[in-house]
């Protein structure tokens, strides 16, 4: 449509096979510029594998992956890499390096030196106290120490941030919180946000777009308002039940 945002990230027949089983197959499909889009399906539909195919952690075993219309195989890792900031569950924080060190860590992995002001700036952009640089990660909470792997992912200036189920691991209010904070940093960065999650009402509330994946396949494409309307098909009503239903019960039980 004439309406729709250039296309940033696209997917070409995308498929990824791990011997007989087909993790992803022959996914098509283009993410705007400027979007915030949700993957979401049960463990193993494949939305974790089609995200990584972005930066090229896994790379497909046919079809293509375009980022600014470029071929990501043929583009330098590192060169790839810079324009796209990568948050995932685990965080992966450095146990060794302070915070100030492991914000730093993807400009210097390209000879760059990240000024004490900018990770001071980074810290503050996710609600953390610029002091908080000379901590090491097991001084900090698991949703500190969250916030510190989305200060890393924001150090390169990205132009596409990918997340991989990035608040799985935190307690509801953090949870809560550190979602809203990405959406508007990605409101005010003019990012595109590709976030893989397994948990519909967050997809709901965060994106503009929601990706519904099974067996290796998107199985729907609609915005939040349209599954709430009951759009999307079977699978994907499945999923919206959960949390309609859980509204239900707790209406009834502030009745």
């Amino acid at each position: 449509m004439s309406g729709d945002p250039p296309a940033l990230v696209e997917f070409s027949n995308v498929r990824k096979s791990y011997g007989p089983t087909l993790a992803v197959a022959g996914v098509s499909l283009a993410v705007g510029d400027g979007e915030f889009v949700a993957l979401v399906g049960a463990s193993g539909s494949g939305k974790s594998t089609l995200l990584k195919t972005v930066n090229r952690l896994i790379d497909p075993t046919a079809g293509a992956v375009r980022f600014a219309g470029d071929n990501v195989e043929g583009l330098p890792l590192a060169a790839l890499r810079r324009q796209i900031g990568y948050v995932f569950q685990s965080v992966g924080l450095f146990p060794h390096m302070t915070v100030g060190e492991n914000i730093a860590i993807g400009p210097r992995l390209v000879g760059e030196r990240l000024a004490g002001e900018r990770i001071a700036r980074l810290l503050e952009l996710v609600d953390l106290e610029p002091e908080m640089a000379d901590r090491l990660p097991d001084e900090l909470s698991g949703g500190q120490r969250q916030r510190v792997g989305v200060a890393r992912a924001l150090a390169n200036e990205p132009r596409l941030l990918l997340m991989d189920e990035p608040f799985g691991a935190l307690d509801p209010i953090t949870r809560d919180a550190l979602g809203d904070r990405v959406r508007a940093l990605h409101g005010e960065f003019g990012l595109t946000t590709v976030m893989v999650t397994h948990d519909m009402a967050e997809a709901l509330l965060l994106a503009d777009r929601v990706l519904v994946m099974d067996a290796g396949k998107v199985v729907a494409d609609e915005t939040p308002p349209a599954l709430l309307s009951g759009a999307g098909g079977a699978i994907a009503q499945g999923l919206v039940a959960v949390p309609r239903a859980q509204a239900d019960r707790l209406a009834e039980l502030a009745r």
